[in-house]
């Protein structure tokens, strides 16, 4: 299995703990990642609410290089997926638009690479079979909640590879693992993402009763898939707590990390350090080698 990786921005910068645990769980199951060379941004979040040819125009150039590589995108970003699979969206179905991009490109992308989203690729190419004759540990019984964000559930008929409204796919790969997926309504609630840095109140607000929620029905961490989501539930949590008066303590996962460590991979090898709620404490409570 190989294909053409568009990692975007946040996995060079403030989620490299997620790109650490990818290039080792990938090598682990044997799937080639090819970085798709001089790759540039994709637009999100500032571009497509500011122009209309500029969030098309970033992520078309991109895909035409993994069209002349000859492979299907990945991209472990949801917000990445979600602008990519849009532009994609687009380009195909309006051919004035499509005019216009090529032209900037001075190439003639027809917008039918397919793009992917990696947990699609882990769990439904690779195989949740597959994955469970390769484990050597488990998460003996980690209770967690799976939170997947808007981004690559909505526009529903654009971007979902899953339930839009309650999604299972993570759900599924926790119980694989051993984990306690624990049912919860707020799966695909947004944590605020693109307001990180212009309205930070709201951020803390939704971030709060995200925690909250997850914290009340007992779950003992948080896995995600979305670097934009783990930032804010994870770097913001203390800040949460201080501003609301509460305690939460969640680490917040990378589903790449907890399948990494039941792989057999170690901590330094999956990023964990680089977690800022410290997971250590719970994950050596679970006799889990890190």
């Amino acid at each position: 299995m190989k294909y053409a990786y568009y990692p975007g921005c946040s996995l060079h910068s403030t989620a490299v703990d997620y790109q650490q645990s990818i290039d080792s769980v990938f090598k682990k199951l044997s799937v080639e990642l090819a970085e798709i060379e001089d790759w540039t941004c994709c637009g999100a979040s500032a571009a497509h609410v500011s122009d209309l040819l500029l969030p098309l125009v970033l992520p078309a150039k991109d895909l035409l290089k993994a069209e002349q590589m000859g492979l299907e995108v990945v991209a472990p970003c949801a917000a990445c997926y979600n602008r990519m699979r849009q532009a994609n969206h687009k380009l195909h179905e309006d051919k004035e638009l499509r005019k216009k991009v090529n032209e900037f490109l001075q190439a003639d992308y027809q917008g039918k690479v397919k793009v992917r989203h990696i947990s699609d690729v882990v769990v439904n190419e690779y195989g949740l079979e597959a994955i469970a004759q390769l484990l050597v540990d488990g998460l003996k019984g980690l209770k967690v909640v799976c939170y997947y964000g808007c981004l690559s559930a909505r526009p529903q008929k654009i971007v979902a590879f899953d339930d839009p409204v309650y999604p299972s796919y993570l759900d599924r790969l926790i119980q694989t693992l051993g984990g306690e997926a624990i049912e919860w309504p707020f799966k695909t609630e947004c944590c605020g993402g693109s307001f990180s840095v212009s309205k930070k109140e709201v951020v803390l607000k939704l971030t709060r009763d995200l925690l909250d929620m997850a914290k009340s029905l007992g779950a003992e961490a948080v896995v995600v898939d979305c670097p934009l989501c783990q930032f804010n539930l994870d770097f913001r949590q203390e800040e949460v707590g201080k501003r609301y008066g509460a305690h939460f303590a969640l680490p917040v996962f990378y589903f790449t990390q907890l399948l990494g460590l039941c792989l057999g991979l170690r901590g330094e090898e999956l990023g964990l350090k680089k977690l800022n709620i410290d997971p250590f404490a719970l994950l050596e409570s679970k006799n889990l080698s890190v």
